[in-house]
Protein backbone atom coordinates (compact mmCIF):
# COMPACT_ATOMS: atom_id res chain seq x y z
CA UNK A 1 0.00 0.00 0.00
CA UNK A 2 1.39 3.39 -1.03
CA UNK A 3 0.73 6.07 1.57
CA UNK A 4 0.79 9.84 1.23
CA UNK A 5 1.12 11.93 4.39
CA UNK A 6 0.39 15.67 4.42
CA UNK A 7 1.25 17.72 7.50
CA UNK A 8 4.53 17.05 9.30
CA UNK A 9 4.00 19.11 12.43
CA UNK A 10 4.52 18.07 16.06
CA UNK A 11 2.17 15.10 15.79
CA UNK A 12 2.12 14.45 12.05
CA UNK A 13 5.87 13.98 11.76
CA UNK A 14 5.82 11.34 14.47
CA UNK A 15 2.90 9.46 12.92
CA UNK A 16 4.57 9.54 9.50
CA UNK A 17 7.81 8.32 11.08
CA UNK A 18 5.96 5.30 12.46
CA UNK A 19 4.74 4.46 8.96
CA UNK A 20 8.27 4.77 7.58
CA UNK A 21 9.68 2.71 10.45
CA UNK A 22 7.16 -0.03 9.72
CA UNK A 23 8.10 -0.28 6.06
CA UNK A 24 5.31 1.53 4.24
CA UNK A 25 5.95 3.08 0.83
CA UNK A 26 5.69 6.73 1.92
CA UNK A 27 5.32 10.05 0.11
CA UNK A 28 5.24 13.20 2.25
CA UNK A 29 4.19 16.82 1.84
CA UNK A 30 4.60 19.87 4.07
CA UNK A 31 5.00 23.59 3.46
CA UNK A 32 8.19 23.55 5.55
CA UNK A 33 11.12 22.02 3.62
CA UNK A 34 12.94 21.39 6.91
CA UNK A 35 10.09 19.12 8.02
CA UNK A 36 10.27 17.15 4.77
CA UNK A 37 14.07 16.74 4.67
CA UNK A 38 14.45 13.99 7.33
CA UNK A 39 11.92 11.83 5.48
CA UNK A 40 13.47 12.16 2.04
CA UNK A 41 16.92 11.57 3.53
CA UNK A 42 15.56 8.32 4.97
CA UNK A 43 14.17 7.21 1.60
CA UNK A 44 10.64 8.60 1.44
CA UNK A 45 9.41 10.42 -1.64
CA UNK A 46 8.13 13.99 -1.54
CA UNK A 47 5.53 15.82 -3.60
CA UNK A 48 5.43 19.41 -4.81
CA UNK A 49 1.66 19.66 -4.31
CA UNK A 50 -1.16 17.72 -2.65
CA UNK A 51 -2.45 16.75 -6.11
CA UNK A 52 0.91 15.29 -7.08
CA UNK A 53 1.01 13.34 -3.84
CA UNK A 54 -2.49 11.95 -4.39
CA UNK A 55 -1.58 10.79 -7.88
CA UNK A 56 1.25 8.68 -6.46
CA UNK A 57 -0.50 6.84 -3.60
CA UNK A 58 -3.39 4.59 -2.59
CA UNK A 59 -4.31 6.43 0.61
CA UNK A 60 -3.88 10.07 1.62
CA UNK A 61 -3.49 11.00 5.28
CA UNK A 62 -3.89 14.61 6.38
CA UNK A 63 -2.76 15.89 9.79
CA UNK A 64 -3.18 19.65 9.84
CA UNK A 65 -3.71 22.43 12.38
CA UNK A 66 -7.28 23.46 11.56
CA UNK A 67 -10.41 22.55 9.57
CA UNK A 68 -9.66 25.45 7.24
CA UNK A 69 -6.19 24.08 6.51
CA UNK A 70 -7.62 20.65 5.72
CA UNK A 71 -10.24 22.14 3.40
CA UNK A 72 -7.56 24.10 1.54
CA UNK A 73 -5.32 21.06 1.14
CA UNK A 74 -8.21 18.96 -0.13
CA UNK A 75 -10.06 21.44 -2.35
CA UNK A 76 -7.47 23.86 -3.76
CA UNK A 77 -6.88 23.72 -7.53
CA UNK A 78 -3.72 21.71 -6.84
CA UNK A 79 -5.27 19.95 -3.84
CA UNK A 80 -5.72 16.29 -3.03
CA UNK A 81 -9.03 16.00 -4.87
CA UNK A 82 -7.39 17.20 -8.08
CA UNK A 83 -5.21 14.07 -8.03
CA UNK A 84 -7.76 11.71 -6.53
CA UNK A 85 -8.78 8.51 -8.33
CA UNK A 86 -11.68 6.13 -7.59
CA UNK A 87 -10.90 3.52 -4.96
CA UNK A 88 -8.50 5.68 -2.97
CA UNK A 89 -8.86 6.28 0.76
CA UNK A 90 -8.58 9.54 2.67
CA UNK A 91 -7.85 9.52 6.40
CA UNK A 92 -8.23 12.81 8.25
CA UNK A 93 -6.02 12.59 11.34
CA UNK A 94 -6.39 16.25 12.31
CA UNK A 95 -8.50 17.33 15.23
CA UNK A 96 -11.35 18.83 13.26
CA UNK A 97 -15.03 19.67 13.16
CA UNK A 98 -17.49 16.83 12.65
CA UNK A 99 -19.55 18.87 10.17
CA UNK A 100 -16.49 19.76 8.11
CA UNK A 101 -15.03 16.26 7.96
CA UNK A 102 -18.47 14.95 6.97
CA UNK A 103 -18.72 17.56 4.22
CA UNK A 104 -15.29 16.74 2.83
CA UNK A 105 -16.01 13.04 3.19
CA UNK A 106 -19.06 13.44 0.96
CA UNK A 107 -16.88 15.07 -1.70
CA UNK A 108 -14.37 12.23 -1.43
CA UNK A 109 -17.17 9.65 -1.70
CA UNK A 110 -18.56 11.42 -4.77
CA UNK A 111 -15.12 11.09 -6.37
CA UNK A 112 -15.24 7.33 -5.76
CA UNK A 113 -13.09 7.42 -2.63
CA UNK A 114 -13.44 6.10 0.91
CA UNK A 115 -13.16 8.63 3.76
CA UNK A 116 -12.29 8.13 7.44
CA UNK A 117 -11.61 10.48 10.32
CA UNK A 118 -8.84 9.11 12.54
CA UNK A 119 -7.73 11.61 15.21
CA UNK A 120 -5.16 10.54 17.79
CA UNK A 121 -4.94 10.98 21.55
CA UNK A 122 -2.21 10.44 24.11
CA UNK A 123 0.44 13.09 23.54
CA UNK A 124 3.39 13.60 21.22
CA UNK A 125 5.59 11.33 23.33
CA UNK A 126 3.31 8.38 22.58
CA UNK A 127 2.95 9.35 18.93
CA UNK A 128 6.73 9.11 18.67
CA UNK A 129 6.77 5.46 19.79
CA UNK A 130 3.71 4.29 17.88
CA UNK A 131 1.85 3.77 21.15
CA UNK A 132 -0.72 6.53 20.78
CA UNK A 133 -4.47 5.82 20.75
CA UNK A 134 -6.46 6.32 17.55
CA UNK A 135 -10.19 6.92 17.16
CA UNK A 136 -11.51 5.97 13.73
CA UNK A 137 -14.84 6.94 12.18
CA UNK A 138 -15.70 5.22 8.89
CA UNK A 139 -17.90 2.61 7.35
CA UNK A 140 -16.78 -0.77 8.64
CA UNK A 141 -15.25 -2.00 5.32
CA UNK A 142 -13.22 1.22 5.05
CA UNK A 143 -12.08 0.87 8.65
CA UNK A 144 -10.90 -2.69 8.01
CA UNK A 145 -8.97 -1.58 4.91
CA UNK A 146 -7.17 1.18 6.78
CA UNK A 147 -6.65 -0.72 10.05
CA UNK A 148 -3.13 -2.00 9.13
CA UNK A 149 -2.03 1.61 8.71
CA UNK A 150 -3.61 2.67 11.97
CA UNK A 151 -2.09 -0.18 13.99
CA UNK A 152 1.33 0.83 12.63
CA UNK A 153 0.90 4.35 14.00
CA UNK A 154 -0.95 3.58 17.24
CA UNK A 155 -1.39 0.83 19.80
CA UNK A 156 -5.11 1.03 20.60
CA UNK A 157 -7.49 1.69 17.71
CA UNK A 158 -11.20 2.17 18.34
CA UNK A 159 -13.80 2.07 15.56
CA UNK A 160 -16.19 4.76 16.78
CA UNK A 161 -18.88 4.43 14.11
CA UNK A 162 -19.58 6.36 10.90
CA UNK A 163 -17.51 9.20 9.49
CA UNK A 164 -17.47 12.16 11.89
CA UNK A 165 -18.00 10.14 15.06
CA UNK A 166 -14.28 10.03 15.85
CA UNK A 167 -14.03 13.80 15.52
CA UNK A 168 -16.85 14.27 18.02
CA UNK A 169 -15.23 11.94 20.53
CA UNK A 170 -11.80 13.51 20.00
CA UNK A 171 -13.01 16.99 20.96
CA UNK A 172 -14.92 15.47 23.89
CA UNK A 173 -11.71 13.89 25.21
CA UNK A 174 -9.68 17.06 24.58
CA UNK A 175 -12.29 19.07 26.45
CA UNK A 176 -11.91 16.75 29.43
CA UNK A 177 -8.12 17.04 29.25
CA UNK A 178 -8.34 20.84 29.34
CA UNK A 179 -10.76 20.77 32.26
CA UNK A 180 -8.31 18.50 34.06
CA UNK A 181 -5.34 20.77 33.30
CA UNK A 182 -7.13 23.81 34.71
CA UNK A 183 -8.30 21.97 37.83
CA UNK A 184 -4.78 20.60 38.38
CA UNK A 185 -3.41 24.12 38.09
CA UNK A 186 -5.74 25.22 40.87
CA UNK A 187 -4.94 22.13 42.94
CA UNK A 188 -1.15 22.54 42.70
CA UNK A 189 -1.21 26.25 43.49
CA UNK A 190 -3.59 25.73 46.41
CA UNK A 191 -1.42 22.93 47.80
CA UNK A 192 1.70 25.12 47.57
CA UNK A 193 0.02 28.09 49.25
CA UNK A 194 -1.21 25.74 51.99
CA UNK A 195 2.39 24.79 52.70
CA UNK A 196 2.47 21.38 51.04
CA UNK A 197 5.65 19.96 49.50
CA UNK A 198 5.02 19.72 45.76
CA UNK A 199 6.83 16.42 45.26
CA UNK A 200 4.62 14.92 47.95
CA UNK A 201 1.58 16.62 46.42
CA UNK A 202 2.34 15.07 43.03
CA UNK A 203 2.58 11.58 44.53
CA UNK A 204 -0.55 12.07 46.63
CA UNK A 205 -2.58 12.95 43.56
CA UNK A 206 -1.00 10.11 41.58
CA UNK A 207 -2.01 7.40 44.05
CA UNK A 208 -5.45 8.85 44.76
CA UNK A 209 -8.85 9.19 43.15
CA UNK A 210 -7.65 12.53 41.75
CA UNK A 211 -5.16 10.88 39.41
CA UNK A 212 -5.38 11.14 35.63
CA UNK A 213 -3.38 10.89 32.42
CA UNK A 214 -3.07 14.68 32.43
CA UNK A 215 -1.64 14.68 35.95
CA UNK A 216 0.93 11.99 35.14
CA UNK A 217 2.13 13.95 32.09
CA UNK A 218 1.40 17.67 32.23
CA UNK A 219 1.87 18.07 35.99
CA UNK A 220 5.43 16.80 35.54
CA UNK A 221 6.44 19.44 33.01
CA UNK A 222 4.65 22.08 35.08
CA UNK A 223 6.71 21.14 38.13
CA UNK A 224 9.89 21.00 36.06
CA UNK A 225 9.24 24.53 34.85
CA UNK A 226 9.65 23.81 31.13
CA UNK A 227 5.88 23.52 30.63
CA UNK A 228 6.77 21.80 27.33
CA UNK A 229 4.00 19.34 26.45
CA UNK A 230 4.24 20.04 22.70
CA UNK A 231 0.78 21.62 22.72
CA UNK A 232 0.04 25.34 22.54
CA UNK A 233 -2.65 27.74 23.73
CA UNK A 234 -4.11 28.28 20.26
CA UNK A 235 -4.68 24.56 19.84
CA UNK A 236 -6.45 24.34 23.20
CA UNK A 237 -8.73 27.20 22.17
CA UNK A 238 -9.45 25.50 18.86
CA UNK A 239 -10.39 22.26 20.62
CA UNK A 240 -12.61 24.02 23.16
CA UNK A 241 -14.41 25.89 20.40
CA UNK A 242 -14.93 22.66 18.45
CA UNK A 243 -16.39 21.03 21.54
CA UNK A 244 -18.63 24.03 22.13
CA UNK A 245 -19.84 23.79 18.51
CA UNK A 246 -20.83 20.15 19.00
CA UNK A 247 -22.75 21.07 22.14
CA UNK A 248 -24.39 24.06 20.47
CA UNK A 249 -25.64 21.91 17.60
CA UNK A 250 -27.28 19.65 20.17
CA UNK A 251 -28.55 22.63 22.17
CA UNK A 252 -26.72 21.45 25.29
CA UNK A 253 -26.66 24.30 27.87
CA UNK A 254 -23.05 23.94 28.94
CA UNK A 255 -21.90 25.71 32.09
CA UNK A 256 -18.25 24.68 32.57
CA UNK A 257 -17.12 24.94 28.94
CA UNK A 258 -17.67 28.73 28.61
CA UNK A 259 -15.60 29.27 31.76
CA UNK A 260 -12.76 27.13 30.43
CA UNK A 261 -12.80 29.14 27.21
CA UNK A 262 -12.63 32.38 29.18
CA UNK A 263 -9.66 31.19 31.26
CA UNK A 264 -7.63 29.85 28.32
CA UNK A 265 -8.40 32.91 26.18
CA UNK A 266 -7.13 35.13 28.99
CA UNK A 267 -3.93 33.06 29.29
CA UNK A 268 -3.40 33.20 25.52
CA UNK A 269 -3.81 36.97 25.56
CA UNK A 270 -1.31 37.31 28.42
CA UNK A 271 1.36 34.88 27.29
CA UNK A 272 0.79 34.38 23.56
CA UNK A 273 -1.13 31.96 21.38
CA UNK A 274 1.99 29.84 20.80
CA UNK A 275 2.84 29.51 24.48
CA UNK A 276 2.82 25.95 25.85
CA UNK A 277 -0.65 25.19 27.18
CA UNK A 278 0.43 24.15 30.74
CA UNK A 279 1.56 27.74 31.28
CA UNK A 280 -2.08 28.56 31.91
CA UNK A 281 -0.96 27.97 35.52
CA UNK A 282 1.03 31.22 35.38
CA UNK A 283 -2.20 33.15 35.92
CA UNK A 284 -2.46 31.64 39.40
CA UNK A 285 1.27 31.78 40.07
CA UNK A 286 1.21 35.52 39.42
CA UNK A 287 -1.98 36.04 41.41
CA UNK A 288 -0.49 34.33 44.47
CA UNK A 289 3.13 35.38 44.07
CA UNK A 290 4.38 31.82 44.07
CA UNK A 291 6.12 29.43 41.68
CA UNK A 292 4.95 25.87 41.15
CA UNK A 293 8.30 24.14 40.77
CA UNK A 294 9.87 21.00 42.19
CA UNK A 295 13.01 18.96 41.60
CA UNK A 296 13.25 15.60 39.90
CA UNK A 297 10.69 16.08 37.14
CA UNK A 298 11.47 15.86 33.39
CA UNK A 299 11.55 18.84 31.01
CA UNK A 300 9.56 16.88 28.45
CA UNK A 301 7.66 13.64 28.33
CA UNK A 302 9.27 10.53 26.84
CA UNK A 303 7.31 7.32 26.35
CA UNK A 304 9.23 4.64 28.22
CA UNK A 305 7.05 1.80 26.97
CA UNK A 306 8.46 -0.23 24.08
CA UNK A 307 6.63 -0.03 20.78
CA UNK A 308 4.13 -2.86 20.50
CA UNK A 309 1.88 -4.01 17.65
CA UNK A 310 -1.35 -2.09 17.57
CA UNK A 311 -4.76 -3.68 17.87
CA UNK A 312 -8.43 -2.84 17.57
CA UNK A 313 -10.23 -2.05 20.80
CA UNK A 314 -13.52 -3.93 20.58
CA UNK A 315 -16.51 -2.43 22.37
CA UNK A 316 -18.63 -5.07 24.11
CA UNK A 317 -22.11 -4.12 22.96
CA UNK A 318 -25.33 -5.97 23.93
Amino acid sequence: MKVGFIGLGNVGAKLASSLARNGFDLTVRDLDPDAVAPFTEAGAASASSPAELAEAVDVVITCLPSPAASAAVMEAPDGVLAGFTPGMMWAEMSTTDEAEVTRLGAVVSAAGGFPADCPVSGGCHRAATGNIAILAGAERPTFERILPLLTSMGRRVLHTGPLGSASVLKVVTNYLATANLLSLSEALVTAKVAGMDLNTTYEAIKISSGNSFVHETESQVILNGSRDINFTMDLVLKDLLLFQSVADRGEVPLEVSPLLLEIVADAAERYGMREWSPNVIRRLEEATGTEILATGFPAEMVDDEPEEPGYEVVVDRP
